[in-house]
């Protein structure tokens, strides 16, 4: 084992991955942007770094949870394909692009897209629920979902789940199928970060995030059913806007 492996370096990132994995049980979304936030804002790990370790830890996550969909029946197959190639194009060349820019020079702009998801998540909360109509944009959507899901360490759920389900697809099939996405996406883009950054200082971060996140699943779910999704989704914009904005004023100084 590391000699420089301890419990207390475990902390921070059991409380963050804790912390993000209520309010992604609760909502359906949110994990990556979160614990990127925290990650890069509050315990200052570089966004490449933050990035890599939330989307391993995703991999397993997005794994249960696809199969779950998949067995449930909640996965359009032709929705889901028009999803995949684009999804996980745009998320290899964002993972390239993270890893080969310098760290403190592209914080700001990752801060700067984080802080613009909470604003984004806010404004759909207050307007919740939102207007249907029928679906036209699909493999845009996956390409820039993730891309942004990579190079910024999350937003493949607030972007993508969000915009289908304003453009009128049956929410069952985007929770679903967007889900059962998100793990062909993570599986990628993590190897994609492993392969240009290697695989040193993941054990710590990725063990903690996972232990964090175990933990809160089931309190996650409790609060799906208490809390409205309005509520929350004003209360997680409120706080990823806060956070980050915090982070970039800090990235700038």
């Amino acid at each position: 084992m590391d000699p420089s492996f301890s419990v207390e370096a475990l902390l921070p990132f059991i409380a963050v991955g804790f912390g993000a994995q209520i309010v992604d049980g609760a909502l359906g979304m949110a994990f990556g942007v979160i614990c990127n936030t925290l990650l890069v804002a509050v315990i200052g790990l570089p966004p490449a770094r933050a990035s890599a370790n939330v989307h391993v830890v995703e991999t397993f996550t997005t794994a249960v949870s696809g199969i779950s969909h998949v067995l449930s029946g909640n996965v359009d197959k032709k929705l889901f394909l028009r999803l995949l190639i684009p999804g996980v194009i745009g998320g290899v060349s964002g993972a390239y692009l993270l890893t080969n820019l310098d760290g403190d020079a592209v914080k700001p702009f990752v801060l700067g897209y984080l802080v613009a998801v909470g604003i984004y998540l806010l404004i759909r909360g207050i307007l919740f629920p939102p207007k249907h109509a029928k679906p036209k944009v699909v493999e845009p959507l996956g390409l820039a979902g993730g891309f942004l899901d990579a190079a910024g360490g999350g937003g493949w759920g607030p972007i993508v789940t969000s915009n289908l389900l304003v453009q009128g697809v049956e929410p069952r099939k985007v929770v679903g199928t967007v889900n059962s996405v998100e793990f062909f996406l993570t599986l990628t883009v993590s190897a994609t970060f492993i392969y240009h950054l290697g695989i040193r200082d993941f054990a710590t971060a990725t063990l903690g995030l996972l232990i964090g996140g175990i933990v809160a699943a089931p309190f996650g779910a409790v609060m799906a059913k208490r809390i409205p999704t309005k509520t929350m989704l004003i209360l997680v914009g409120t706080v990823l806007t806060i956070t980050s904005t915090y982070g970039f004023i800090r990235a700038l100084g």
